[in-house]
């Protein structure tokens, strides 16, 4: 019977290391936990960023051609040659294969032509470069300011779960009493059912909480260019959400900040460039135009003979079609003044929806720290109330769903507290992209 039993034993295990995996952290070191700051998530968000590299190769390929204007300067140069052969067909002696007969031609030729929008091509070129510079500027400080946005809100879901978590213990704490109290029979199978039921709703709630956190944290994660944590490791995002009043007028930071907005310095610099454009047509079409040429040519022949000749052409065109109203010329020039008259049309429109966009965000960063006042002191009074509505409860004068209910008004509150701490954060981050400023200077800038 024992050596039955041993048997049966010795089997059981030998099925069990057949099929249960290996489990990690056991025979294997524990998978390591590393930091996650905002300046890392930053700096790896914009290294990986595909649009950004995008960006830089624009901005590096803008940036040759502006250290090279030499090009719109550089003539065209040409070099030929060619081989012949001639005989007679019909006459004398007929087609017949002969060195004399051969024949041989080279040439080199350069030229060289100047229009009078030639300064004003050449400083298309530098406009060019700047627009280039701008965008990359934009793109890295709106980058850096979405992960910002974002690894903000996933703090603010790590606070909720821990939120959730704290509701969860104190819904089994309350379970456990009820459990007691119902075994000594102070108080009824109802109420400890309904503790249970409670507990298993508070599970629940944090189950989902954390399935969203990790699909929210693993994608910001891929988007920084990182592993999934599974295989990386647990990752931990260092920081708090620690928010300060900020309150001023606006029309200072309009004065002051209006004009460094990426729009408006973009808007800007496409008047210049419609401005130079129209200078460009102009004394293109306009203006007389200088041309010259030098070919030489070679030419030799099978019995040794050889001849060249060197010549030159210097032509002055004026054009006379442009000045006559109506015409082609006349009026693609129209049509250049009227863009630049458009573009400034469309910068004042800018910075009017400029002013409007901060005038706005000042006063709904006011209305919205009036806001978190009233919902801290809601949250401090939610506390205190189910405090002392627990403390009914274990009197006996106070009944489980009113326990329920404060507690549920309390978790409410301070979910409600959390998430317009947040949106007040995200706030300051619009504002600040609005001002073209660094976020962490707002503190400085603000009351």
């Amino acid at each position: 019977m024992v050596l039955r039993m041993f048997l049966r034993g010795v089997l059981v295990w030998g099925v069990l290391l057949l099929f249960c995996p290996v489990v990690p952290g056991v025979s294997e070191e524990a998978l390591p936990v590393w930091i996650l700051s905002l300046d890392k998530a930053v700096e790896a968000a914009t290294a990986q960023s595909l649009s950004l590299q995008k960006s830089a190769i624009d901005l590096s390929t803008a940036q040759y051609a502006a250290t090279h204007l030499w090009p719109e300067l550089f003539p065209s140069i040409s070099a030929g040659a060619g081989l012949s052969y001639g005989t007679s067909l019909f006459t004398g002696q007929g087609s017949q294969l002969e060195q004399s007969g051969f024949g041989y031609s080279v040439s080199a030729g350069l030229n060289l032509s100047l229009q009078g929008g030639l300064p004003s091509a050449l400083k298309l070129i530098q406009l060019a470069y700047q627009t280039e510079l701008l965008n990359y500027d934009q793109a890295r400080r709106q980058l850096a300011i979405q992960v910002t946005k974002t690894f903000y809100t996933l703090l603010t879901d790590k606070n909720r779960l821990i939120f959730l978590k704290e509701t969860l213990d104190l819904a089994e704490k309350q379970r456990e009493k009820s459990r007691i109290a119902f075994e000594y029979g102070l108080t009824g199978e109802l109420s400890y059912l309904q503790t249970q039921l409670s507990v298993e709703t508070a599970k629940l709630e944090l189950s989902k909480a954390q399935t969203a956190y990790d699909t929210a944290l693993g994608e910001f994660l891929l988007l920084l260019g990182y592993e999934q944590t599974g295989e990386t490791g647990q990752v931990v995002l260092e920081g708090a959400l620690a928010i300060q009043p900020w309150e001023t007028d606006p029309e200072p930071l309009i004065h002051q900040y209006l004009a460094q907005r990426p729009d408006i310095v973009s808007m800007r610099q496409q008047i210049e460039r419609l401005s130079t454009e129209e200078t460009r047509t102009i004394l293109n079409a306009r203006a007389p135009s200088l041309s010259l040429s030098v070919q030489w040519r070679g030419n030799g022949s099978g019995s040794g003979g050889f001849s060249d000749n060197l010549s030159g052409n210097l032509s002055l065109s004026i054009p006379l079609d442009p000045w006559i109203p109506g015409t082609k010329s006349s009026q693609a020039i129209t049509a250049a003044g009227a863009a630049v008259e458009k573009a400034r049309l469309d910068l004042k429109n800018t910075e009017h929806t400029a002013m409007s966009q901060i005038r706005s965000l000042t006063a709904n960063l006011r209305s919205s720290w009036d806001s978190l006042k009233i919902a801290r002191l809601r949250s401090e009074i939610a506390e205190r109330t189910y405090t002392l509505t627990e403390q009914g409860f274990q009197q006996g004068t106070v009944e489980f769903l009113e326990l329920e209910d404060t507690r549920s008004k309390w978790a409410e509150s301070r979910q409600q507290l959390v998430a317009g701490e947040l949106a007040y954060a995200l706030m300051i981050l619009d504002l600040a992209a609005a001002l073209n400023l660094d976020w962490r200077s707002m503190e400085q800038n603000g009351n």
